[in-house]
């Protein structure tokens, strides 16, 4: 059975690994932890649980595909290429959407105008949920860790189930990691801002993404 073979390796193995590997991969810096924060300054808690969510399902799906040893079609250089200038493009986009608000901010003179020029849309949980997706789909580094997570040849003596297993304790990880960020910086907008908060929060969100959009590139050229 599929799952007699788990036994290979302690279950407490599994679960203790794939958790510290979610924690170690979700808290550096990123485009996904930047707009989580930028989304729980803007709205709150749940603005930002809402891509985060998103963000684990877009791994979920990364999880499910290399368990299933179809990882390797992920390596060639043509989807890796496509995948890679798709997230360029989406990080790019936003970082153009994040200078458009902090100028729309400065130019702003009643408090009212500051709080709507972000449209509720974009900032709607349903909107983060996909843009979360979006971003760890689209991204191929995000392939790249879970090909060398639970990708490796040596891995599938363990069989599917301990594999699984393993990818669900990476997302509890990064989940986890991803509700202590959101209720951080939940507080830190609790804790008071204004207009000049307002401005810096878009600039620097908006710099972030244009910093991990070179990177990326810079990356993706010397991957070629």
């Amino acid at each position: 059975m599929v799952f007699g073979r788990i036994m290979q390796m302690p279950l407490q193995s599994v679960l203790l690994t794939g958790f510290l590997l979610g924690w170690s991969v979700a808290w550096p810096p990123g485009p996904i932890n930047a707009e989580i924060a930028r989304r729980c300054l803007a709205r709150g808690f749940w603005a930002g649980f809402s891509l985060l969510v998103g963000a684990c399902s877009g791994d979920a799906l990364w999880a499910v595909v290399v368990s299933l040893g179809m990882g390797v079609v992920l390596t060639g250089h043509t989807i890796r290429l496509i995948m890679g200038v798709t997230s360029i493009l989406l990080l790019l986009i936003l970082a153009g959407m994040f200078f458009k608000g902090a100028w729309s901010s400065i130019r702003a003179k009643l408090p009212e105008e500051v709080a709507a020029d972000t449209p509720a849309r974009f900032d709607s949980r349903r909107a983060g949920f996909l843009l979360g997706a979006g971003m760890a789909l689209t991204s191929p580094w995000n392939v790249a860790f879970w090909l060398a997570a639970i990708g490796r040849p040596e891995m599938a003596r363990y069989g599917l189930a301990a594999l699984l297993l393993m990818a669900a304790a990476v997302l509890a990880g990064a989940l986890v990691w991803g509700v202590l960020w959101s209720a951080f910086v939940t507080l830190v907008r609790r804790s008071g801002g204004g207009r000049i908060w307002d401005i810096a929060v878009k600039l620097l969100t908006g710099l972030l993404m244009l910093y991990f959009a070179v990177a990326s590139w810079i990356d993706l050229i010397s991957a070629s």
